[in-house]
């Protein structure tokens, strides 16, 4: 037997308020509690509660909107990020609400919640938390594109980085070029890019190089850590030719490091990256790295986002993929 679909009443029933108060908490109202919005949004998520669109057309007028939550604003993979959005957004007329949410789930929460009644759609990148999270808070009924993790679902979209791969040709072209012992500063724990290019980094230094025991320095996508881990090869080289940054911040910071103790990179240590943000290539050396192409990402999430908008009865499409290309800088050695 099929189920009911829920309605507004039903909403108003289980947070136990008024149908009014309900749906001022579900269209954004200002006069509303943050307590009283906080149940009814609960409320509708446990009842699946999704909007009538034609109720909704007469209540609701477009905010020509469209809400961003990142991990941080700062950073020149952020920039990118919101650049390539803001591409499309401008092209089209419409404003951009940002919010930062640190990393952290119950921020990731709030930031995304603060959103319902604003916006017309919702980009969320979000690699340190799964599809459960995302399903069980992305507000119902609003088409929402997720950068950084799968996720599948009616009126939602996703694109994620083949991180595993990009590992797997950056410790190619460091063995092409005759390094052996490459050492990798990874990303932050619970981060799924930073994971993604851990497995792929020990699967590659295992079949390419026969090292099952790879060096694994901590990081956490900052310069600093990427300095940390330079300073820590100085003090124990155990026999590193070549480093594998998570991302670029962080090869920029080891790259530093090194130049500061004396090594020659590349001839004594490689330093490689991830994403080519624009100062990779302004270093010294150059940076070898992993090019996502980062603003067309963020142009790619808009103009899956803005079909979304445009056809909210249509389903979700499926997964997209960027797939990261190798690019040759001045860090590395030429394959011999």
């Amino acid at each position: 037997m099929k189920r009911a679909t829920a309605t507004i009443r039903d909403v108003a029933r289980e947070a136990e308020v008024s149908v009014a108060s309900a749906s001022r908490a579900l269209n954004g109202h200002a006069n509303v509690t943050t307590k009283t919005r906080d149940r009814v949004v609960a409320a509708a998520e446990k009842l699946a509660y999704v909007p009538h669109l034609g109720a909704r057309s007469l209540t609701m007028a477009r905010t020509n909107t469209i809400g961003v939550v990142l991990p941080d604003l700062f950073g020149e993979f952020f920039s990118e990020v919101i650049r390539g959005i803001d591409r499309g957004a401008h092209a089209d007329g419409l404003q951009l609400l940002l919010s930062n949410m640190h990393g952290d789930a119950g921020q990731t929460t709030q930031a995304i919640r603060a959103m319902r009644g604003r916006v017309d759609g919702l980009l969320v990148m979000s690699p340190g938390v799964d599809a459960a999270f995302l399903s069980a808070n992305l507000p119902v009924g609003l088409p929402a594109v997720v950068l950084g993790s799968p996720f599948e679902g009616e009126a939602h979209g996703s694109i994620t980085i083949d991180n595993d791969g990009g590992a797997r040709a950056m410790v190619a072209h460091l063995a092409g070029c005759g390094y052996r012992r490459i050492a990798m500063i990874s990303g932050p724990a619970g981060n799924g890019d930073s994971q993604g290019r851990c497995v792929g980094f020990r699967a590659a230094v295992a079949e390419l190089l026969g090292d099952r025991d790879p060096v694994i320095l901590p990081g956490d996508f900052t310069e600093e850590a990427g300095h940390a881990a330079g300073a820590a090869i100085l003090r124990d080289r155990r026999g590193i030719d070549a480093v594998f940054a998570a991302n670029d911040m962080m090869a920029v910071g080891c790259l530093a490091a090194l130049s500061a103790g004396g090594i020659v990179v590349p001839d004594q240590i490689a330093v490689t990256g991830f994403d080519d943000i624009p100062v990779a290539r302004h270093v010294h050396p150059p940076l070898t790295t992993m090019r996502v192409h980062i603003a067309d990402m963020g142009t790619r999430a808009y103009d899956m986002l803005k079909a979304l908008i445009a056809d909210p009865q249509a389903p979700g499409p499926p997964p997209q993929t960027v797939e990261p290309t190798l690019v040759v800088r001045q860090s590395t050695r030429q394959p011999g």
